[in-house]
């Protein structure tokens, strides 16, 4: 069984689908090790403007596969160390990509789950999607970088209520409190993101990688910082061919075909 499911679509957009809906798409090991391959083949190919990761069936994710928790004793804290870290490194893997990823969270994104969708530039849900990081009270730290992702996505006093408390957000509310970008009926989640996806792959690559960057990690430390990065970042697009046929599809009134030269 392929635990992930890869959609190529012909303008650049690739479709990422969690396919273990019977465990409620929890990150098994060979659902793992698959996820691996594919964004180390997805930085590689210069084909791909836009990533949109889902899940299949009723949950989005389920967050990490814990059943193996219950042999505990025969690892050691530096070997179960090194295992977790490889694990988020693995996952979060996502947010090195270059071209934008969108998260589609089509129903409930728990624990590592839900910072998986987080590590995404954006966040669309479903109406009635859970979202919730409910680590203490498996007696479990905050893994999968929660501690860095809902504070910096929600802001500190979101990121602890839902960490200290438990507290369940629904998709609506989460989208108040910022922890999504939008939400969207479930009935129609896929069909508006992956409209959302088509528009962002059809902007020049160029421009949209080095804009990802500008805003990677919250976006620039002051103004002068964001000024220095713009006067070199934008020359660097005025002497694309995009910007040219960027300006000769305005003047013709059409819409561009930018090659991301």
């Amino acid at each position: 069984m392929d635990e992930l499911l890869i959609d190529r679509h012909d303008d650049g957009v690739v479709v990422l689908t969690l396919n273990r809906p019977d465990r409620r798409n929890s990150m098994t090991d060979g659902m793992t090790e698959q996820w691996r391959l594919a964004v180390s083949d997805l930085r590689r190919d210069r084909d791909v403007r836009c990533v949109v990761v889902t899940g299949a069936g009723s949950a989005f994710c389920s967050g990490g596969d814990l059943s193996w928790l219950a042999d505990r004793g025969a690892e050691s804290v530096p070997d179960l160390r090194d295992r977790m870290l490889g694990f988020y490194r693995t996952w979060l893997a996502i947010a090195d990509l270059e071209v934008p990823t969108i998260a589609a969270v089509n129903g409930a994104a728990v624990g590592a789950g839900l910072c998986l969708a987080l590590a995404c530039d954006l966040v669309y849900a479903a109406e009635e999607a859970k979202l919730l990081v409910p680590f203490t009270s498996l007696g479990l730290h905050p893994g999968m970088a929660a501690t860095y992702l809902l504070p910096r996505v929600a802001g500190v006093g979101v990121a602890r209520e839902m960490l200290l408390t438990g507290r369940t957000l629904l998709g609506a509310e989460a989208a108040s409190a910022g922890l999504v970008t939008r939400t969207f009926p479930r009935e129609s989640l896929m069909a508006e993101v992956l409209e959302i996806a088509a528009r962002t792959a059809a902007n020049a690559p160029v421009a949209t990688r080095l804009t990802k960057v500008a805003l990677a990690g919250g976006g620039h430390a002051d103004l002068d910082a964001a000024l220095r990065w713009e006067s070199l970042a934008q020359p660097v697009t005025m002497a694309s061919d995009d910007l040219l046929e960027g300006l000769a599809a305005q003047r013709e009134r059409r819409a561009p075909r930018f090659g991301g030269s």
